[in-house]
């Protein structure tokens, strides 16, 4: 179905009309010479204490620009609302002040349509800050109606897929983003500070590596090969540090084949970092700190809602090893885990989907969702995972089942997963081939052999930790928002039939 018809032809007609006879009058269309004086918002800020008399007395003449929003009409005059990036200002349209080809620019103006006005400030008996037009220019046609804030939004899909209207609409989702700009903007002033470096490494990869997902494949011509979008940049963060940037951090895109939900969307935005000598308990104090310092200074507090609940996230975070958290969520006594076979046959008690799931720590991942996850309200940190989930980190000391990695959850979501990193490269060789028997066996979210990682680590990689933080997930706790759609301004949707 076409927009036109969908919004209605009729209008569309109608304001198209308006347009060409406004052309036929020697009215250029589309003129992108106007420059206002003032945004919006800076003439409510810079004159919005001024009283009727002082701004009578200044007569200060300004340009200002905007799309309008609403419109009251008394006859030979009118007031317009128009909205800029900023704010909004009142415009005062009357024959007896405007130009004589303000006036007819205005007699073809429609809600929607974006327009420059010249003229003097001044309030009105009310008190409203407004601009008395002398000049006006329609800079925009607008050929639909805008939406009704509480009607024409209703539909949270269509809000998605026209996040312009949504953004022109609903103040407090513009808000929303810049928001999530500051959040980042803080990350990275945090990490430069404490002397990390900032790189970019590729999307495009021969391999797809550094997560257990499925990947995106697309085809290069000229060089008639395959290649894969990247799931993760982590090897080829670890391939920086074998060179020598012993702290590294990249804040970008990844791309994982999988389904959507409130939680997840196949374009995400990822913070890795790594750091020589360092372990994963370094990375757990350097998350508390580096979380509340950001929240602090985007939020103005270290507590703050989502939901129903508040969520404070200064440390220390409580800690919670994986085996224990699941005993304590089900009940059950740590044997119920011990091994695929019994973990298997507890989850088919609890009706728990386990369909294609050939490894124990997939057996363990999907009854820590179904049981703990969901309850990990506070920043809770998780540690201690089976090897076979982790098939790039370092075998802990105390359980070689198990290795030294952590995930931080908060608000029922994973926000951030880090370990010490196999810098092994015997070692890393024999979990990349447990990787490929997975994969054998049907497991499409399994690694690769990755040859040329390998060789980085032979090279000598010192010892090191890394940590992952999902940006979009962190933004919904900054934001209070209940879905990852409401933090990514164009979110992936269905076509529209």
């Amino acid at each position: 179905m076409s927009s036109k018809i969908e919004f209605g032809q009729e209008q569309f007609a109608q304001r198209k009309e308006k347009l060409d006879r406004l052309t036929s009058l020697g009215y250029r269309p589309y003129p992108n010479q106007f420059r206002p004086t003032h945004l919006n918002g800076e003439l409510q800020r810079i004159f919005g204490a001024a009283s009727r008399e002082e701004l009578e007395q200044s007569s200060h003449a300004v340009k200002a620009a905007g799309r309008i929003m609403a419109r009251r009409d008394f006859g030979k005059a009118a007031f317009l609302q128009i909205q800029d990036g900023s704010g909004r200002i009142q415009l005062y349209v009357a024959q007896n002040s405007a130009e004589p080809k303000a006036i007819e620019i205005f007699e073809h103006l429609d809600i929607g349509d974006i327009v420059g006005a010249e003229g003097g400030l001044f309030k009105t008996k009310t008190g409203e800050l407004s601009i008395n037009v002398k000049k006006l220019l329609l800079l925009s046609k607008s050929f639909y109606p805008l939406p009704e804030k509480f009607h024409g939004l209703a539909d949270v899909e269509l809000r998605y897929r026209r996040r312009y209207l949504d953004l022109l609409m609903n103040a407090e989702v513009g808000d929303l983003f810049w928001k999530r700009s500051r959040m980042i903007s803080s990350i990275r002033r945090y990490f430069d500070e404490k002397g990390f470096l900032e790189v970019e490494t590729p999307m495009m990869q021969l391999l797809c590596g550094g997560a257990l997902a499925r990947p995106f494949v697309t085809h290069h011509n000229v060089q008639d090969m395959d290649l894969y979008l990247r799931i993760a940049p982590e090897l080829y963060l670890k391939r920086l540090v074998v060179g020598g940037f012993e702290k590294v951090y990249e804040i970008n895109r990844n791309f994982r084949n999988e389904g959507i939900s409130t939680q997840h969307n196949p374009e995400l935005t990822m913070l890795e970092f790594y750091q020589a000598y360092a372990t994963y308990e370094d990375l757990i104090r350097f998350s508390e700190e580096m979380i509340a310092a950001v929240v602090k200074e985007v939020c103005g507090s270290t507590k703050i809602p989502y939901g129903e609940h508040q969520i404070e996230v200064r440390g220390p975070w409580p800690r919670k090893s994986y085996i224990g958290a699941l005993v304590e969520a089900t009940g059950q006594k740590e044997g119920a885990f011990k091994d695929f076979k019994s973990a298997s046959a507890y989850a088919e008690k609890e009706g728990i989907p386990t369909k294609g799931v050939v490894s124990y720590g997939k057996i363990l991942d999907a009854i820590f969702k179904a049981k703990v996850e969901d309850h990990l309200i506070q920043p809770t940190v998780i540690c201690k995972f089976p090897v076979d989930t982790s098939p790039l980190s370092r075998r802990s000391d105390e359980d070689p089942a198990f290795v030294d990695r952590f995930e931080v959850f908060a608000a029922g979501m994973e926000i951030m997963n880090a370990f010490s990193e196999l810098n092994d490269p015997f070692e890393q060789r024999k979990r990349f081939e447990a990787q490929l028997a997975s994969r054998a066996a049907g497991d499409l979210e399994a690694h690769q052999m990755d040859e040329d990682y390998l060789m980085a680590l032979e090279y000598g990689m010192p010892p090191t930790a890394g940590e992952g933080i999902g940006i979009d997930r962190l933004a919904m706790l900054v934001t209070n928002s209940p879905s990852i759609r409401d933090v990514i301004l164009f979110p992936l949707l269905r076509p529209q039939e």
